[in-house]
């Protein structure tokens, strides 16, 4: 036994000798071997975020902690990511004394992953591992349901009828318990792929253009299904004459006029008025959100501000 120990002991420092001679050779291993560093997480949290509402009265907010790698030398920053990522939940329509509900991960400095990218369904927000560099959502997708720990799915990406994929920006309830997926925009030309299915089951996202039964969808700012019923968002930028289709042929009755707008999870935001869609119905909060931060308003006083 110690023959063998002293043998595998001679090999190690044998390879050690080598990989130095070859450093030389090559002019350093800076890749090789890293400088000694530290981490250092930041003061405060970041900023939240406003990332779904719930109903007339309950938005979700996320946020999370800067952490940074230094040199220990000098401190100079050599890498850096975010952890300890949270999500709250808020009453907008009254302003309390702090959430009404949050949770937070015990991550630390391990993954640096982003799970606040938007709202899926009433309850539950997604991510992903966005590389910033290159703008891709990479492969891996996160689902964090309110009162429990988000899961992450390493899916299989594949293409149906096109060749052209793009980067997920957006995600809805779909059919049969599907996930649909989109890019900033619709794409409509050539072989670009136009929107993308995501089976969470079998860890599939499969690219795909419309067929005829959904090229409608092509006119859509917005799209989402509920049961066997597909819902769109068509936007009027200029006139506010902004429409709700259900399906191909039903329009929703709707009096108000808006300009941007789009789901949040099981609302439609119209405007600055966040609004519930049930029984063909369209009912509106009197308080809305503006988009510049977390501010609502209520005849154009701030009647909740969620950093206080």
């Amino acid at each position: 036994m110690k023959n063998l120990l002293k043998k595998f002991g001679i090999q190690r420092l044998i390879v050690v000798v080598i990989t130095a001679i070859l450093c030389v050779g090559m002019l350093g291993c800076g890749d090789w071997f890293n400088e000694d560093t530290h981490f250092d997480w930041a003061e405060h949290r970041t900023e939240k975020s406003i990332v779904g509402f719930i109903n007339d009265s309950l938005v979700i907010t996320y946020n999370a902690r800067n952490w940074y790698e230094v040199k220990d030398e000098n401190d100079d920053q050599v890498g850096s990511g975010k952890g300890n990522q949270a999500i709250f939940v808020y009453n907008y329509r009254v302003q309390l004394d702090g959430p009404v509900f949050m949770d937070s991960l015990d991550n630390g400095m391990e993954e640096n992953f982003n799970y606040g990218l938007g709202q899926l369904s009433d309850s539950i927000i997604w991510g992903g591992n966005v590389n910033h560099l290159t703008n891709d959502m990479g492969n891996v997708y996160s689902f964090w349901k309110i009162g429990q720990k988000p899961y992450k799915v390493k899916v299989k990406e594949n293409k149906d009828g096109c060749s052209v994929g793009f980067n997920v920006r957006k995600l809805r309830t779909w059919l049969d318990g599907k996930i649909y997926a989109q890019g900033s925009k619709l794409t409509r030309g050539g072989d670009t792929c136009q929107y993308a299915i995501l089976d969470s089951v079998a860890k599939n996202l499969t690219y795909k253009r419309f067929g005829d039964d959904l090229k409608w969808i092509q006119k859509c700012d917005d799209v989402r299904a509920w049961g066997k019923d597909v819902y769109c968002v068509i936007l009027d930028d200029e006139s506010g004459n902004s429409i709700i289709l259900k399906n191909l042929f039903d329009t929703i009755p709707n009096s108000r006029r808006f300009y941007i707008g789009g789901f949040w999870g099981s609302m439609v935001k119209m405007n600055g008025n966040i609004c519930s869609l049930k029984d063909e119905k369209i009912t509106c909060s009197d308080v809305t959100w503006r988009g510049d931060g977390l501010k609502f308003y209520k005849d154009d006083e701030v009647v909740v501000d969620l950093n206080l």
